[in-house]
């Protein structure tokens, strides 16, 4: 590979593993994915180590979560031990799997605590001790957990039709069969 050709690859990962890091993944995930996808052949662990510069430990924990989220796929290579990945280039099914898992986690554990942080408002409210700032606070967490479940149903939406759609085209070929 030429120099330049590595600059580019380089400059890519580092790209990759900005975005990773804003959604609220490891750099290295992105670090990962990136050689991965501008990889024309399969990478082993080994090679990942040398190519995204972090431990060997590190690349394995990351290409484990990258595998269960649908983000690389094992391959194997007959007579040879090692585990080798690719690249899924579906983004659609990328994006599916990332908002079914983060949508699973760390969404519904915000969504729960907004939910729990609005009925000790309310609590204090039916005590008797109304304030200003305990109604300002009603509102306020009322409109976040508003915007919260709108969000929720939007990607449970999404989800459901990337499902559907998935489920007509099979039917579609089926059919042609």
């Amino acid at each position: 590979m030429s120099r330049e050709m590595e600059e580019v690859r380089d400059h890519f990962i580092q790209g990759i593993s900005r975005i990773t890091h804003f959604w609220g993944f490891p750099k290295a995930m992105g670090a990962l994915y990136g050689a991965i996808y501008l990889s024309p052949e399969p990478l082993s662990l080994d090679e990942m180590v040398s190519l995204v510069g972090v431990s060997k430990g590190a690349v394995s924990t990351n290409i484990r979560n990258l595998e269960r989220l649908g983000v690389v796929h094992k391959k194997i290579k007959v007579g040879d031990r090692k585990d080798y990945y690719i690249a899924e280039t579906d983004f659609w099914k990328i994006v599916k799997g990332v908002l079914r898992e983060r949508e699973k986690n760390e969404f519904d554990l915000a969504l729960r605590s907004v939910g729990e942080s609005l009925d000790m408002v309310k609590e204090i409210e039916t005590a008797g001790t109304v304030s200003e700032e305990t109604l300002f606070y009603q509102q306020r967490i009322t409109e976040l957990k508003s915007f919260f479940d709108s969000l929720d149903n939007l990607v449970a939406t999404l989800i459901a039709l990337d499902d559907l759609r998935s489920g007509v085209i099979k039917n579609i070929f089926k059919k042609q069969k």
